[in-house]
Parts: C-alpha cells; structure tokens; sequence
C-alpha cells in the first residue's frame, strides 16, 4: 500500500515541475508578483470548490489550531514567487534540483532535532556524505 503514497507523491512532483515552468512563463507576461498572485488565486479558487463538494472536516476548527501552523500559505506564497523569479534564469530543472537540495536540507534537521512534533531521526555520517554529494550534483549539473 506504501506504493500508492509514493506514486502519488512522484505525480506531486510532476505537477511542480509544470507549474514552475508555467508560472515563470506567466510571470514574463504580467510580472513576478503579479504571477504568484494568479497562481494562488487559480488555485484557492480550485480549493473552494473542492472543499464545497469533497470536503469532510471543519473549516470552522481553525482557531483551535495552533497558529504557527498557518504559516503553510505564506511559505507556499515564498515558493512561488521564487520559482517565479528563478525559472526564467536558471531553467526549470536546474531550479527544481536545487529546490529539491533545499527540501531534503530542512527535511534532514526537522527528522534530526524532531521539530514540530515530529519523530526524531538522527543525521548521521551517511546522511550527511549523501547531502554533499547532493550538492556537488547541483555544482555539476549547472557548470558549463
């Protein structure tokens, strides 16, 4: 069943890499801002309507949740609005590996130091041999 997750997780991964490439084309057309705007405006407007016809929880039980937990939207907005400015420069995979670089770093001293209530696991030799030879990758990748 671990499988599904992983494709599902892979198709995830799919959608950023069409959504880098779009969002930067859009953000030549109307501006870097202006672009991570409409992006999120699609996308609430998306949301709102499968909320309204799938949705099972309770909106109303924000405030119960703590509110560090909503800073998801404003770092969502930060992605963005990089991706929007970096694409264009760099190219979409180029942007996406060092993203990905970016994701697995913070995803390593989350596991490491069990941040936000997750399970602590250790950052060991290997794991850190693994995150330097990431980032050579990146250096490679991108050397002419």
């Amino acid at each position: 069943m671990k499988w599904i997750y992983l494709l599902m997780a892979l198709a995830g991964g799919l959608a950023v890499g069409v959504q880098a490439v779009t969002n930067g084309g859009l953000g030549k057309k109307v501006g870097t801002l202006e672009a991570s705007l409409i992006s999120f405006s699609v996308g609430t407007a998306a949301l709102f309507f499968i909320v309204l016809f799938f949705g099972k929880g309770n909106l109303l039980a924000i405030s119960e949740a703590p509110k560090g937990q909503l800073i998801g939207g404003l770092l969502g907005a930060f992605y963005v609005i990089i991706m929007v400015m970096t694409v264009p420069k760099l190219g979409v995979s180029s942007a996406l590996f060092a993203v990905i670089a970016g994701q697995i770093i913070m995803g390593a001293i989350i596991d490491h130091f069990g941040l936000f209530g997750g399970e602590r696991i250790a950052l060991d030799l290997k794991k850190m041999v693994a995150i330097v030879l990431m980032m050579g990758s990146i250096y490679l990748f991108n050397h002419k």
